[in-house]
Order: structure tokens, then C-alpha cells, then sequence
């Protein structure tokens, strides 16, 4: 097996793993999918308390228009706002922080 370095020379030769439930795992993926950094630079930069900066490309945009899209399709579900779930609102919390920080990027 070929060793692989990360982006700063060091040797990354230790894993962890750990359980979660389905719904925390759709959370994760969302958001690492929302992130544009891979599941494990996504979950080390969280783990060890360090910011989860957006660098916006398109892989990250096309990830942002297909989860509106899902969010679209769940809330046209919803009648009258009634209904909706937790994990929805917590999606659409991150889909509304990623954008909002895109478009501070873009003025900047």
C-alpha cells in the first residue's frame, strides 16, 4: 500500500471510525458534499475546532442547486408550513450559511 501525504508532508497512517444513525449520517453528507472538501479533511478540520472555509468552485454550486432543489421539493410537500422537520430546517440553515458566505467571498 502506497503512503500518501497530506497537504502539509505529514503522514496521515491512522484511522478512526464510529457509529451514527442514518439521519446523522444525510446531515454529514450534506454538508460535506455543501463544503467542497472531502469527508475526511471536512470531519478533521470539525473534530479539531478549526474553520470549514467554502472555496467556491463547481462541484460546491452544483451541490448548492441540487440541494435547493430537494429543499424546493420538500417544503412544496409542506402545506402551510406545517409539518416540517428539524432535519429540514437544519438543511436549510446550511444551504442558507454556505451561500451567504459565498457571496461575502464574491464582494470581497
Amino acid at each position: 500500500m502506497d503512503k500518501k501525504l497530506d497537504a502539509k508532508g505529514r503522514w496521515r497512517n491512522k484511522a478512526s471510525s464510529f457509529m451514527m444513525s442514518p439521519e446523522e449520517w444525510d446531515d454529514l453528507d450534506t454538508r460535506v458534499r455543501l463544503s467542497g472538501l472531502t469527508k475526511q479533511e471536512y470531519m478533521i478540520r470539525r473534530l479539531l475546532e478549526r474553520d470549514v472555509v467554502v472555496q467556491p468552485n463547481t462541484r460546491v454550486f452544483k451541490a448548492l442547486r441540487n440541494q435547493m432543489t430537494e429543499i424546493l421539493t420538500e417544503l412544496r410537500r409542506i402545506e402551510n408550513g406545517a409539518n416540517v422537520d428539524d432535519e429540514l430546517l437544519a438543511t436549510i440553515k446550511t444551504v442558507a450559511e454556505t451561500y451567504n458566505g459565498l457571496e461575502e467571498k464574491k464582494k470581497s
